[in-house]
C-alpha cells in the first residue's frame, strides 16, 4: 500500500484524535498518536482502519490495547467508533493535572464512541476509577461526566447476574 494512498487516512486520523473533546488532559490533543500493531489493513474508500496483534493505540496520556483495534471515521473524516477486542482489551486514560491516577477499563470488547464521549465495555467489563471498581457485563463510562452506569450485556461468556462495585473511602489529609 503505498503511503500517498494513506496519508489522508492517518492525517485526518490525527485531526480527529487531536480534536475529540474525550482527552481529558489539555495537552493530550497536541500530542502525536502512535498505533503500534503486526498488520494494518486500511480502506480509505470506507473510512476503516483495522490493527491486529497486541495493538497498542497512545495519544498522551489514553492508550487503548487490544487484540484487533478497528476505527472507523465518518464521511467528514472525523473518527467515530474505536473497537478494541481482546482477552481483555484494554483503555487507560489520565482524568485531570492534578490527579495522576489514569481511569482503566476493561472487556473483552471496548467501544469508544467519539462524537459521544463514552466508552462501552462489554462481557468481563471493569472500569477502575480513583480507587473505586465497578464491574459487570456491560458498563457505560462517560468520559466527560465521568460517570459509569452497568448493568447486563446480552451475549456475555461469562454471566454476572449482579453489579459489583467497591468504594473507597477518601484520604484525610495529615
Amino acid at each position: 500500500m503505498r503511503l500517498v494512498k494513506t496519508l489522508p487516512f492517518l492525517l485526518s486520523l490525527s485531526a480527529a484524535l487531536g480534536s475529540a473533546s474525550a482527552w481529558a488532559l489539555p495537552n493530550d490533543r497536541d500530542q502525536p498518536i502512535r498505533i503500534q500493531a503486526d498488520h494494518a489493513q486500511l480502506d480509505d474508500k470506507k473510512g476503516i482502519a483495522t490493527y491486529t496483534g497486541d495493538v497498542i493505540i497512545t495519544q498522551g496520556s489514553m492508550m487503548i490495547k487490544g487484540n484487533t483495534v478497528t476505527i472507523t471515521r465518518t464521511a467528514g473524516g472525523d473518527i467515530d467508533v474505536v473497537t478494541s477486542v481482546g482477552n481483555l482489551a484494554y483503555f487507560e486514560q489520565q482524568q485531570s493535572a492534578a490527579k495522576p491516577d489514569k481511569m482503566q477499563g476493561y472487556g473483552k470488547t471496548i467501544q469508544y464512541n467519539a462524537p459521544q464521549n463514552r466508552i462501552v465495555l462489554i462481557d468481563r467489563a471493569k472500569v477502575i476509577n480513583e480507587g473505586n471498581t465497578t464491574e459487570g457485563e456491560k458498563i457505560v463510562y462517560d468520559t466527560v461526566k465521568q460517570i459509569a452506569t452497568a448493568g447486563r450485556g446480552g451475549k456475555v461468556t461469562e454471566s454476572r447476574p449482579r453489579i459489583d462495585m467497591v468504594i473507597q473511602p477518601k484520604k484525610k489529609a495529615e
